[in-house]
C-alpha cells in the first residue's frame, strides 16, 4: 500500500507501517506474562525451583533459580510433560556434575536462554 498510486493513500499506510514497527520494537522486550497454574503444576514447579536452587548452592527463592525454571517452563510451551521434566533433569545434572558450568551461568557469562537450550530435551 506504500507504493499506491495515491499520494493520500501511500502516506497514510507509510504512517501505519512506521507505527506498527516502533510498537513491535518497543514491546518486543516486554517478559511474558505468569499466570498461576493449577496446584499439581505449581507444586512440581516448585519442586523444580528446589533442585535448582540446591544444585546452584542458592536459596530457593533466588531470582538466578526462578528464571531458569522459568525460561525451561516457556521453551516446554509452558506444559509440565516430559520434556520440561527431562530438561529439569538434565539442568540440575549440568549444574551440579559441571562446576564451571555453573560459575558461567551463576556469572552471567552464559546466558540463561543458551544454557536452558542447549540442555533441552
Amino acid at each position: 500500500m506504500r507504493k499506491y498510486p495515491d499520494k493520500d493513500v501511500a502516506a497514510l499506510a507509510k504512517e501505519v507501517y512506521t507505527e506498527w514497527r516502533t510498537f513491535i520494537k518497543d514491546h518486543s522486550n516486554r517478559p511474558s506474562i505468569e499466570v498461576r497454574s493449577d496446584p499439581k503444576t505449581e507444586r512440581l514447579r516448585q519442586n523444580a525451583r528446589k533442585l535448582l536452587a540446591e544444585a546452584l548452592e542458592t536459596e530457593i527463592g533466588h531470582p538466578l533459580v526462578e528464571n531458569i525454571e522459568r525460561e525451561a517452563f516457556h521453551l516446554s510451551s509452558r506444559l509440565i510433560n516430559g520434556p520440561y521434566r527431562r530438561t529439569v533433569r538434565a539442568l540440575i545434572f549440568a549444574l551440579k556434575h559441571k562446576p564451571e558450568t555453573r560459575t558461567q551461568v551463576q556469572s552471567g557469562v552464559l546466558s540463561l536462554r543458551t544454557f536452558v537450550q542447549s540442555h533441552k530435551k
